[in-house]
């Protein structure tokens, strides 16, 4: 059994700080000690690329605890956007203005996926997009983005190719981060792409394995 270490007074000091400033109480839970040895990987997909003026479209959302994947714990939405759904976009994701008609408005389905993400550190391919639409949709409600810790699974990889490079090497490696590429290199089977559900599973299997590789526990 894995035993939680103790928060450091820093971790106490940002949470007391967080928990302050945090718009709607009903979400104080977030700052509750994360479940040990527990993550949740998620993707979004969206109207585009642009995280200040598109829309969140679909979210996906698997539960980890320990090297397993608990696809029986997973949050599959769609969300109805305020605006129609561009072409380009259709043509990644597949999903249509019509497909989106019953989606949650966007403020409900963030609600759904904060009380499923809880406390949970945050796993993802391209996080940092994914995170920048939901903090912009979540912001008026909580005053903050959300507050979990997150990781990267491509630069989790870009240290895992790094670790391999000879001694002697005196640049860093040009690695391939698309992450169809990753997951092959990691011989790591591939659901279709730009599927919420689908990426973050296989963001999740990516995890599991470059942690096990890095040896980190």
């Amino acid at each position: 059994m894995t035993r939680r270490l103790p928060d450091s007074p820093w971790q106490r000091l940002r949470r007391w700080w967080l928990m302050y400033h945090l718009g709607d109480p009903a979400f104080a839970f977030m700052f509750d000690p994360p479940p040990p040895n527990e993550w949740v990987a998620l993707d979004c997909e969206t109207t585009g690329l642009d995280p200040r003026n598109d829309e969140i479209v679909s979210i996906g959302a698997v539960r980890i605890v320990g090297e397993r994947i608990l696809t029986s714990q997973r949050l599959e939405l769609l969300v109805r956007p305020t605006r129609a759904v561009p072409g380009e976009s259709v043509r990644i994701h597949r999903l249509r203005g019509r497909d989106l008609q019953d989606g949650l408005p966007v403020d409900e389905a963030l609600q759904q996926l904060m009380r499923f993400i809880g406390s949970r550190p945050l796993v993802g391919y391209y996080l940092e997009f994914d995170l920048a639409m939901i903090n912009r949709a979540v912001w008026p409600r909580l005053g903050m983005g959300l507050p979990q810790p997150r990781i990267e699974v491509s630069a989790l990889y870009y240290d895992y190719c790094f670790r391999r490079l000879p001694p002697h090497a005196q640049q860093a490696p040009d690695i391939d981060l698309r992450f169809d590429r990753m997951m092959q290199a990691l011989g790591l089977p591939q659901r279709d792409a730009h599927d919420a559900l689908n990426d973050a599973v296989m963001a999740a299997l990516a995890f599991i394995k470059l942690r096990r590789l890095l040896g980190r526990p």
